[in-house]
């Protein structure tokens, strides 16, 4: 059966309600809940970008059931891969084995931060990979010291480590991804409905298959509100960057970057891609690729912090049980 989880948008609200927004999540019935990890938001009318690590300890002692995830966490640039392996070994304990590190190649708009760059496409991926490997010999335990070809780490031992180290799943964006991603990940993680991409990694070596033992998990941005109009409006407001897809995404350095890439994206064409207003069925539709594609796992992003306490008060739970039903 597919999993719904609900998604902790650090780029449009502040960590104290994060936290509140996880426990309501957790109440409503969501099966699992990723954050994102933003030093900056996409534009500045989302207005906000706490520190993701910090906010995923407190929920999770505020929580109880639900499994947590970064969604996604670059271990590259911004982060050092050894840092990245303590956090997420510390996060995991405080969790309880709730937690997966979801991980990617990252983009512009974060780590530019820290003064050091933004290498090209091959560069980067070349980076995550060595990073997996140095968190992944980090969680065994042992002390471990490294000289790559982006890295060196010098005698450096975890040494609050969970049994069985930390799940990691990892972004891909297509077969050539997966094919040198998938052997290092536990999980696929996905922004695309994408059957070609759950088919290339049941086919790849060395992987788990997907649904016994893997999870392909994906994600998708809604606009619940009782007025469409309202809906559409915020939609296009907070999150008419999504419109420009990945590829261009992954590039651009600031919000005003975000704001003048999408100053001729109209509230009609986002609201042609998010499903926007009241017609819970028509969300259930928008979500359906998902695990028809066979997707394990769905994140849903309620667009919008005005609007999240009313979703949960009048929408997550009908919701999630048509959800339920439509995928069996």
């Amino acid at each position: 059966m597919t999993r719904f989880g609900y998604t902790l948008m650090t780029e449009q609200s502040g960590p104290k309600d994060l936290v509140r927004h996880a426990v309501a999540a957790e109440r409503a019935g969501f099966d699992f809940e990723v954050s994102s990890d933003h030093y900056f938001p996409w534009l500045s009318a989302q207005g906000h970008a706490p520190y993701a690590w910090t906010v995923l300890g407190a929920v999770a002692h505020a929580t109880e059931r639900v499994e947590l995830m970064t969604y996604v966490t670059c271990p590259t640039l911004r982060y050092h891969p050894a840092v990245v392996a303590q956090k997420a070994a510390t996060l995991q304990l405080l969790a309880d084995g709730r937690f997966t590190l979801g991980l990617g190649s990252g983009e512009n708009l974060n780590e530019h931060v820290v003064g050091e760059g933004w290498p090209a496409l091959d560069e980067r991926q070349d980076m995550l990979v060595e990073a997996i490997e140095i968190i992944r010999a980090l969680h065994e335990g042992g002390l471990v010291t490294w000289a790559g070809e982006h890295y060196r780490v010098d005698s450096a031992r975890i040494w609050d480590l969970p049994e069985g180290g930390v799940p990691i799943g990892v972004a891909m964006g297509g077969p050539k991804a997966v094919e040198r991603f998938g052997p290092l990940a536990d999980h696929l993680i996905a922004t695309e409905p994408s059957a070609d991409l759950v088919g290339a990694w049941n086919d790849t070596d060395g992987t788990a298959t997907i649904g016994q033992g893997a999870r392909a998990i994906g994600q998708i941005p809604i606009c619940w509100d009782p007025s469409r109009e309202r809906a559409v409006e915020r939609a296009h407001e907070q999150f008419r960057w999504f419109a420009g897809g990945w590829s261009v995404n992954a590039d651009l350095p600031t919000t005003a970057g975000f704001a003048a890439a999408t100053q001729f994206v109209r509230p009609e064409d986002v609201a042609d891609n998010i499903p926007c207003g009241p017609d819970l069925d028509a969300i259930v539709e928008a979500i359906r690729p998902y695990w028809e594609a066979g997707f394990t796992d769905v994140a849903l992003v309620q667009v919008g912090d005005e609007g999240v306490d009313p979703f949960f008060e009048q929408a997550a739970e009908p919701l999630l049980d048509k959800l339920r039903a439509a995928a069996g």
